[in-house]
């Protein structure tokens, strides 16, 4: 008899081949998180090299003290929406911060990163419009595309001459808009967009630009606003959304726009209106890393030397890179067995990277994806290249392993 379940057997066959290798690398269980970049699990204290904590700011005094206090203040849930519950005085602060900080004249603060981009780009386009999206969007770009009654064309991975191609091909849209969706850094590959290029191309045709900056805000520009800052073209973005997950050391999403016109969106997201509203926690620490992020050139400093250093480290060692360096460096793997043989060395080495697989990934690629913190130190950098140096040493002894696990009943 047929299971409801047996549309997941190719999966289920792909995990227990990695099982057989070794532990679920999508279920580690860490007993405690030390700090910014130690974890223990067991007895043995592990380096975190894959959490996206870019500025290290999960520990910071400020940022703990806010959350602590908004705790104590308001308690630890907000039990509803803002449309049903109303907003919070600190959710309201924390969109005129973030928005006067983008230089923008709204900003909706959202409960989590995903449903940012799922509720604006949905609110945005419409049946009449046309999306189009960077092949390698993310998942939350895509989901929220089919969220819209708008058609969907993909454009070359960063590339401006291929979205030109596809606009002038369309040429005017009758009665609707072209949104040209991309990414500021792409959380994968750690490859960076031609955002100035792609404002051009996008503005030229009359269409407007939504940058996911989820993994860049904090990281690149003057004052840490992201890719659009780094490359200056920060006041031509139509849409700028983020994540507090990464460089704001919490848990929750924005979406900011350069036209004030945006709010009137609050009143249809349904991913806005109808899932509870950020706890004051998360709201709290949000806020005060946001100040972190304004004053914060010597972390965005610090975590570029450190993936510099990395990068050229593993570069070196002949490690196959999938881009320039950046925060997110990613090693391109042979196969997922390999790729899920060597992290689990590496976590049983005391490092800890991520293991990112197909369908999750551009190209199909197998990857070890390491995301560094401002937190690292030198030190800890020179731990990661031993790591992987030692690595390289032990691949054929690995190799046979891996043929017996996986050859054995």
């Amino acid at each position: 008899m047929s299971s409801l379940f047996d549309k997941y057997t190719p999966l289920k066959t792909r995990v227990d081949m990695m099982m057989k290798i070794g532990q679920d690398a999508l279920g580690v269980q860490f007993d405690d998180i030390l700090d910014a970049t130690r974890g223990r699990i067991g007895n043995r204290e592990i380096l975190l090299a894959g959490t996206n904590n870019y500025l290290g700011l999960t520990f910071d005094e400020d940022c703990v003290s806010a959350a602590k206090k908004a705790i104590e203040t308001h308690g630890t849930g907000t039990t509803g929406s803002r449309v049903a519950n109303g907003s919070y005085a600190e959710h309201v602060d924390l969109e005129k911060a973030l928005a006067d900080h983008l230089g923008m004249p709204s900003c909706v603060v959202f409960t989590t990163g995903y449903q940012t981009n799922l509720a604006a780009i949905a609110a945005l386009a419409g049946e009449k419009d046309i999306i189009f999206m960077d092949a390698d969007a993310h998942a939350c770009i895509i989901d929220g595309t089919r969220l819209t009654g708008a058609s969907t064309i993909r454009f070359r991975h960063n590339s401006p001459e291929d979205l030109d191609k596809r606009l002038a091909r369309h040429g005017d849209i009758e009665g609707g808009h072209a949104l040209v969706v991309i990414e500021g850094m792409y959380s994968m590959f750690g490859d960076i967009a031609p955002v100035d290029e792609f404002v051009d191309v996008t503005h030229r045709h009359g269409g407007y630009l939504y940058i996911d900056e989820a993994h860049s805000y904090g990281v690149f520009g003057p004052t840490g606003c992201g890719i659009a800052e780094e490359q200056g073209v920060l006041d031509k973005v139509d849409f700028i959304s983020g994540t507090f997950s990464k460089s704001l050391a919490s848990v929750g999403g924005f979406c900011a726009s350069r036209h004030k016109e945006f709010e009137i969106t609050r009143k249809i997201m349904r991913p806005y209106m109808f899932t509870a509203s950020a706890t004051p926690s998360n709201i709290a620490a949000a806020r005060a890393a946001v100040e972190k992020v304004k004053s914060g050139g010597h972390l965005r400093a610090n975590l570029k030397e450190r993936s510099e250093q990395l990068h050229a480290g593993l570069k070196e060692m002949g490690y196959d890179l999938c881009s320039e360096a950046s925060p997110v460096i990613a090693i391109r793997r042979p196969n997922e067995a390999v790729a899920a043989m060597e992290w689990n060395w590496l976590i049983e080495n005391g490092v800890y990277v991520n293991l990112a697989v197909p369908p999750g990934t551009p190209q199909s690629s197998s990857l070890l994806r390491i995301s560094l913190s401002a937190a690292h130190t030198k030190e800890d950098i020179d731990t990661l290249l031993k790591a992987f140096g030692n690595l390289k040493n032990a691949q054929e002894e690995m190799m046979q392993d891996m043929a017996a696990k996986l050859a054995a009943e």
